[in-house]
């Protein structure tokens, strides 16, 4: 099987794959809030790459409210589903930029290279998270 981990934000898409084992940043695109032209965008990635199950990033707050961008994300899951047919299973991602930012500052990483991969490597946290899950 073969997933897609997406982390939408409002200005970007991290996107990362996975054969099931490991998560690895695929790419990251810039949207700008036009949710039909990331529909369009996937649309490609899915066919070429085979997707058999989206993982989507569920934004929650600490209190495990909803965000606002929470409702966003549900809008975009439905989108994806009806325009792909395949399961979009949403996975919390709270505190996955953080995991992210603090990876890349351990690397050494310029604080200008991270605000370039952030949303990348936020995707593969939230991936697998999921994959590290779904076999227990």
């Amino acid at each position: 099987m073969t997933y897609l981990g997406l982390d939408l934000g409002t200005k970007t898409l991290g996107i990362s794959k996975s054969n099931g084992v490991i998560a690895t940043i695929y790419k990251t695109i810039r949207h700008n809030e036009d949710y039909n032209y990331l529909l369009k965008e996937l649309e490609s990635i899915i066919r070429n790459e085979k997707i058999d199950k989206i993982i989507l990033g569920f934004p929650k707050n600490m209190n495990n409210s909803l965000s606002n961008m929470a409702n966003i994300v549900l809008d975009f899951k439905e989108k994806l589903e009806n325009r792909f047919n395949l399961e979009v299973i949403l996975e919390d991602e709270r505190l996955t930029s953080k995991i992210s930012n603090d990876v890349m500052i351990k690397g050494d990483i310029s604080r200008n290279k991270r605000k370039k991969k952030v949303d990348g490597i936020a995707s593969q946290v939230i991936l697998q998270s999921y994959l590290d899950r779904k076999d227990k």
